[in-house]
């Protein structure tokens, strides 16, 4: 049995983004990351809807609204990365292991667990098609880690948000969307 439904690995904005509309629509999920995205170096000038903000409050608050959903958010560094039993296991610096029936990478520029998946890679970059899947049926990946070239806050979120519709359209079996409307 699988400790949750979907594990994260990266807790910046793309794992943030994918756990919160996971969780927003029925998805267990738990984040495992250290708090130590580059977005703490940011000052974003270029996210449409922020005039201007530093990378840390934003990220502040990001964390915050993930766990208002329900997202479980853990701080642990990632060591290892396999498959058991039909469940995919993150294994931690502290020898704790986490399993899910999905496992999102948004690692940033840490590729070590795809090599560990053994996914497909084009040099240093994981391959993954525009949804986030990549060469293994059930791990996703997204932000820096599928596009270093061309990085910035909002691709890393719309990925984060890509990912998350992926994973509920292959549960539901047809395309979710996930737009709310004003009172």
């Amino acid at each position: 049995m699988s400790d949750a439904d979907v594990v994260i690995v990266g807790d910046g904005p793309t794992g943030l983004s994918a756990a919160l509309l996971l969780e927003k629509n029925g998805q267990d999920t738990i984040v495992l990351g250290e708090d130590e995205t580059p977005m703490h170096q940011a000052r974003l000038l270029n996210i449409l809807g922020i005039e201007d903000e530093d990378g840390t409050p934003f990220m502040e608050r990001a964390r915050e609204q993930a766990r208002s959903f329900g997202a479980d958010l853990r701080e642990a560094r990632v060591t290892g990365a396999g498959e058991t039993n039909g469940s995919f296991v993150a294994e931690t610096e502290d020898g704790d292991t986490v399993t899910g029936d999905r496992l999102v990478l948004a690692t940033g520029t840490d590729r070590s667990l795809a090599e560990d998946l053994d996914l497909a890679m084009d040099g240093d970059v994981i391959e993954a098609d525009k949804e986030g899947f990549t060469s293994r049926e059930g791990v996703l990946a997204g932000g820096w880690a599928i596009r270093p070239h061309k990085v910035q806050a909002a691709n890393s979120i719309g990925d984060g948000a890509s990912i998350a519709l992926s994973i509920l359209s292959a549960e539901a079996g047809e395309p979710v969307h996930d737009f709310d409307i004003a009172d």
